[in-house]
């Protein structure tokens, strides 16, 4: 059983205060810059960064399917982290600023992988499979920031 990293980034066209707000806001903006892969979304406590208890059914494939209930902690003012109850997930966002008016964003999601032959595939192909998740949401985060 070994750690399993998966990691995404991206040039944002907005500032960093206003990026990191925007992921902050777990009751309008996050609930619309996510994919399909997320559904039965519900924020159960808070809704605007630490504090913030968010749930979610997220399905990596249509076969791993996991109901997932997050708890958000922002140890500095760069940085939000989820935390999952039910699993050993912890997803990590950062946001610092770029050139003039852009940020750069980066998700980091590690979780204790499975053992053995299953472990190996897990560690091969879940990475790849969430980065194109995470590239999607933060496309989809540039966009809802670079129009408003």
């Amino acid at each position: 059983m070994g750690q399993v990293v998966a990691t995404a980034e991206r040039v944002v066209r907005a500032p960093a205060e206003r990026v990191l707000a925007a992921l902050a806001d777990y009751t309008e903006t996050r609930r619309r810059v996510l994919p399909e892969q997320f559904s039965d979304y519900r924020v159960e406590a808070g809704g605007q960064g630490a504090g913030t208890r968010v749930a979610w059914r997220f399905a990596a494939t249509a076969k791993r399917v996991r109901d997932q209930l997050l708890e958000v902690t922002q140890p500095d003012a760069a940085t939000l982290v989820e935390s999952d109850t039910r699993s050993s997930m912890v997803t990590t966002w950062t946001v610092h600023p770029a050139e003039a008016g852009l940020s750069t964003v980066r998700v980091r999601t590690t979780w204790n992988g499975a053992g053995g032959i299953g472990g190996f595939f897990e560690r091969t192909f879940a990475p790849k499979g969430l980065r194109r998740v995470y590239e999607d949401v933060l496309g989809r985060l540039d966009r809802e920031l670079a129009a408003g």
